[in-house]
Formats: C-alpha cells, sequence, structure tokens
C-alpha cells in the first residue's frame, strides 16, 4: 500500500456491503434514489478530496500552528482551501434530505466518508465535523425562527459551529458551570460568562461560528436540570438574516496543545461589555438532554476517528517494515546471508497484528454503531425500533472509549516498530499519537463512559439494551458455518456466561455499601464488557472473510480475507483472555482503589 493511500481499497467496501449489507438500506423510500454505485462514487470523490487537500499539509499544519494576533486568528492557506472544498462537495449536508439540499445518505455511508477525512488529517476535519454536530442539535431542538437564521448557510459551510460546554472550573461536571443567561423582553438573552478548551472556536474559515452554549437562567433549578442551551453567533444577524455586526463574543487566547495541532483550541469570553446575545433552543432547562444529542453522535465521531487515526499510524508503520532491512532469520542467519525485511521478525509481526486487529476492529465497531442508526431511522417496527434504540444506548459508550482507548495504543507500537526513527519529528508516526491521544479525553472522558455504562446504561430499561445484545451475539454465533471462525465463537461463548454472571453479581451489590467500589473498578467493567463486544465484531469479519476467500481468484483480495481471518485470531487469542483478571476483580468486589486514601498517595 503506498503511503499516500489513505485505506486500503478493500476495506470499506468489506465493511460497508460484505459484513453489514448497507447496499439494502437502498430497498427503504429514504434511500431509494441511491445504489451502490452512488454510494462509491461518493467514497470515491471523499477519498480524492482527502487524499489531494487534506492529506498533504497534516504535517504541516502540525509544525504551524494557528496563530492569533489579538484581533484575528490566521493559519496556513491550506486548511481553507481544504475546507472550501469540502463543503462545496456538499458532505456537510450529506446527511440531510434532497429538499434541505444535502445528499440524502445514510449514517454508514457518511461515517465511511468521514473515514477518509480523519485518516488524512483530523485537525482540519475538526471545522465541518463540528459543523455538522451543531447542526444536528438546531434541526431536532431549535425553533423555526432559529433553524430558518443559520442552518441553512451551516448546511453549506458558509457559517460553522461549536459545541460551548466546559469552563475553567467545570471540565465533566457541567452542573458546575457559572455562565448565564437573562432573558430580554424581545426573547433573546444576554449570555455572559467563559468557556475553555473550545475546538474551533474561532478562525475566518467561514462567515460566522455559531456557538452552542450551556448557560444557566437565574431562578431555574439546581445542578444539570438548570442548564439551558442557547445559539451565540460570533456575528448577530441583521433583520434580512444577513452577517450584521459583532457579537460579544471574544476569543481570548489559543490553547497550545499535544496535538491536533491544526485546529484551533479557544478559550472564549461571553458578554464582558454585556451586549452577548444569544438565542433559546427549545425550552430552558432542557439544555443539557438537547445537548447530548449532539455528544452522543460527536461520541461516535471521536471513536470512529480514534480507529483511523490508529488505521493511518498502523499502515504508516507497516510500510515501512516492508521497507526497512536489518536483521537475519533462520535458517537463512548466517553473518553473509542477505539481512531480511522487519517485517519477517516474529516481534514485529506481533506488533504489526494488535495495530491491525486494534484499528480495523475499530473501524467495523463504529460502522455497526452508525448503522444502528440506520436500521432505526428506517425501521416500521415500533418494538423492533426501541429495541435497537435501547442497544445504541447501551453500545454507545463502548463505541467511544474502546476506539479511543486502543487507537492511541496502536499509535504507540506504530511508534515502536519504527524504532528509533519513530521518535523523531522527521516521520510522522510520533504525531499520529500525539493526535489520537485527545480522544480518551474529549466528548466525555473513557472514565465518564465507564461510569456511564456500569451505573445507567446496562441497567436502564430492565436491562433491555444488554438483552438484545446477547440476543444479536447469539443468533450471529449460532449461524457460523465457516471452520475457523466456529473455533473462534466457540471461544467467545464461555465469556458470554462470565459476562452474565458479573452482571447479576453486580445486579445485587448495586443497593449496597459495597457498590462504592464499582467507582473504582468501572474501568474494568468496561474493560470486560468491550472486548467482548469486539471480539463478537471481529468474529462477525472473519466469518464474512472466510465464505469469501473461495469466491475469488485475486491474490490481493485473498492476502485480505485471511489478513482478516488471522486478525480475528489474535484478538480472541491474546486480548480476550485478558479480562479474566477483571472478571475477579468485580466478583471479589475488588477494593483497592476505593479504600486508597488521598494522603496515601
Amino acid at each position: 500500500m503506498a503511503a499516500d493511500t489513505l485505506i486500503n481499497d478493500f476495506e470499506l467496501p468489506f465493511q460497508l456491503y460484505d459484513v453489514l449489507g448497507a447496499e439494502t438500506l437502498t430497498k427503504h423510500p429514504k434511500f431509494a434514489e441511491h445504489s451502490r454505485e452512488t454510494f462509491d462514487a461518493v467514497l470515491g470523490t471523499a477519498n480524492k478530496i482527502a487524499t489531494d487537500l487534506f492529506l498533504p499539509h497534516n504535517h504541516v499544519a502540525d509544525k504551524n500552528e494557528p496563530q492569533f494576533d489579538g484581533k484575528k486568528v490566521s493559519m496556513i492557506d491550506d486548511v481553507k482551501v481544504a475546507f472550501d472544498a469540502f463543503r462545496e462537495s456538499g458532505f456537510i449536508a450529506g446527511r440531510y434530505s434532497f429538499d434541505d439540499g444535502g445528499m440524502q445518505l445514510p449514517e454508514t455511508v457518511m461515517t465511511a466518508v468521514a473515514g477518509y477525512f480523519m485518516a488524512a488529517n483530523p485537525s482540519t476535519t475538526a471545522y465541518p465535523f463540528l459543523t455538522t454536530a451543531a447542526i444536528n442539535v438546531i434541526s431536532h431542538f431549535a425553533s423555526d425562527e432559529i433553524k430558518n437564521a443559520f442552518m441553512p448557510r451551516m448546511l453549506t459551510g458558509e457559517f460553522t459551529g461549536t459545541m460551548a460546554l466546559t469552563e475553567p472550573h467545570a471540565g465533566s461536571s457541567l452542573a458546575d458551570i457559572k455562565t448565564t443567561a437573562v432573558k430580554q423582553n424581545d426573547g433573546s438573552y444576554r449570555i455572559k460568562g467563559s468557556k475553555i478548551y473550545i475546538s474551533a472556536g474561532d478562525h475566518e474559515l467561514s462567515d460566522n461560528i455559531v456557538h452552542l452554549v450551556l448557560a444557566k437562567v437565574p431562578g431555574g433549578p439546581g445542578g444539570v436540570k438548570g442548564i439551558s442551551l442557547f445559539a451565540v453567533p460570533k456575528y448577530r444577524l441583521n433583520d434580512d438574516l444577513s452577517v450584521g455586526e459583532r457579537n460579544d463574543v471574544h476569543l481570548t487566547g489559543l490553547i497550545h496543545k499535544l496535538g491536533y495541532r491544526g485546529a484551533t483550541s479557544t478559550a472564549l469570553s461571553f458578554g464582558d461589555a454585556g451586549e452577548c446575545h444569544g438565542y433559546l433552543i427549545g425550552d430552558e432547562h432542557f439544555g443539557l438532554r438537547y445537548m447530548f444529542k449532539m455528544m452522543n453522535e460527536a461520541r461516535i465521531a471521536v471513536g470512529f476517528g480514534a480507529a483511523m487515526i490508529g488505521y493511518r499510524g498502523y499502515q504508516y508503520s507497516l510500510d515501512y517494515a516492508k521497507d526497512r532491512v536489518q536483521g537475519r532469520i533462520a535458517p537463512n542467519d548466517k553473518p553473509e546471508d542477505a539481512a531480511t525485511a522487519i517485517i519477517n521478525h516474529g516481534d514485529v509481526k506481533r506488533m504489526l497484528l494488535a495495530q491491525k486487529a486494534y484499528s480495523e476492529g475499530g473501524i467495523s465497531l463504529c460502522l455497526y454503531g452508525s448503522n444502528l442508526i440506520d436500521r432505526i431511522n428506517t425501521c416500521e417496527d415500533a418494538t423492533l425500533k426501541n429495541e435497537l434504540s435501547e442497544l445504541l444506548d447501551l453500545l454507545t459508550p463502548v463505541l467511544k472509549a474502546w476506539p479511543s482507548e486502543y487507537g492511541p495504543k496502536a499509535n504507540d507500537l506504530g511508534i515502536q516498530v519504527l524504532g528509533g526513527a519513530g521518535y523523531t519529528r522527521e516521520y510522522q508516526a510520533e504525531q499520529f499519537w500525539r493526535d489520537n491521544r485527545l480522544n480518551p479525553i474529549h466528548e466525555g472522558t473513557n472514565g465518564v463512559q465507564a461510569l456511564d455504562l456500569s451505573f445507567r446504561k446496562l441497567w436502564q430499561k430492565g436491562g433491555l439494551g444488554i438483552q438484545i445484545l446477547k440476543r444479536e451475539i447469539t443468533q450471529d454465533l449460532e449461524s457460523i458455518r465457516t471452520p475457523e471462525t466456529a473455533k473462534l465463537a466457540g471461544k467467545l461463548m464461555p465469556y458470554m456466561g462470565h459476562l452474565h454472571e458479573v452482571l447479576v453479581h453486580l445486579s445485587k451489590i448495586l443497593q449496597t455499601e459495597k457498590a462504592i467500589t464499582l467507582t473504582g473498578n468501572a474501568q474494568a467493567l468496561m474493560n470486560i464488557f468491550a472486548t467482548i463486544v469486539v471480539s463478537w465484531i471481529w468474529i462477525r469479519q472473519a466469518s464474512k472473510a472466510e465464505q469469501l476467500l473461495s469466491t475469488t481468484q485475486d491474490v490481493e483480495q485473498q492476502n485480505f480475507y485471511h489478513g482478516k481471518i488471522q486478525a480475528a485470531k489474535y484478538f480472541i487469542d491474546w486480548e480476550l483472555p485478558l479480562i479474566n483478571r477483571d472478571i475477579e476483580l468485580l466478583n471479589n468486589d475488588n477494593a483497592v482503589c476505593t479504600d486508597m486514601q488521598a494522603e496515601w498517595f
């Protein structure tokens, strides 16, 4: 695979059509005007724009961060060129209806489209992707007046969007935010407060930036129940909706990050002069509920982005391993024998296999999640629709946390494959790791995801989500007829029983004083649950690959299928057994973490 090839040519067709059967979505009236040919054309366009305009400046933007001179932000010209090509392609509106000027494409396909851009340049990709997330909230919850004011130009990329949640004193603890919103006679609000770590919070790429800001209306309920959501533009709109005077929103500084350096991360001040106009989205005090719509979708995007950066690092180190000649392997290990490419060394194979298992497992996992969204949106059976919705809700913490945990691990291994070269800035392996290291942190840290899974998602609606997941996994495992994959399924099945035993045990302690141990052991439960889910995801891939092996004479395609089967074997044999430690910790209510006292550190 050439260094400028973002994704193996076989990968996305295999995931979309062979594993997920995405082509069947065209049978639904919503997607009836599409076909596999139109899906492939869209993917081809994404590949070309990402390769030609996003990839070339990824390393350049990392070395030349945006600058703020006290008045405006400047950045390398390549970012604007790439952003304009993205918006002119129509991808920002790709999910939206033809009536809205969109492509009316399935979520599964749009997620695959995103893969090219995340692999090529995650920093520049942040600008349109955050805009898409903001549009989703406005389209679902805002009044027609707000929709008409902002959505059309956000869909074209003339306006961009952000999510402004975090404050200097309040990160994940949104109940503690201090930003206020005071209602005016004209129905608008005056916003006052500070936000920090706001990605894409200021730039000159678009005519306006629409911030979605969490704030509290005085007199409202305490905690998260008192949070409201507001659209706060950088520039106010005139009566004819043209861009007007500057709103009282100001950039107070750029934040200098470990990675994602090409995307601005900002500290913003709202209402220093008392004239920051904000517009309520939905009803007062329901802001967090609305924002979770954006955050849940963003969490899938974060997980997928982490998988794609992991994949890019894997492919980069794979190319290096094929070219780097060093050492000898028995029986040709005499000094006079020719040196071999390092890809032939057993430990390098181990590291490449782990990267492949982590990154391609994450890709397949997140595409499964995106396909669930399509299945929900096209489902006409109310009962099944509710079941699938609960399954997606259950899996969302995993879709975010597992790829963002293992994507950076893949990149770490990528550095190791390059050896000393991987530790130098002349090679990009270190940048992949730096860029990916953000993903376990933002959109809810992985610790928060583990707590969400452990204390909420597994138990809500009487555990309906886990019931549906077990049904889906069991149906898949019992339908396997291919011999190699059947062996893998046999190894996974006992762990389904172990998970059941752990959940039965936890259900008994949740209402006792021992429940406190789960706050320290939530990551252990996430490890068990996510590893079982990803094992299933790998078995799904291996089963399809084993079926397809005999259908082609193309050697490259056969090698691709063999690679899928081998990566599945690696994951089941090397990664799945590691959760035995976590199973024991949870079954014994291990209190080592929660018993630790602050003074003992």
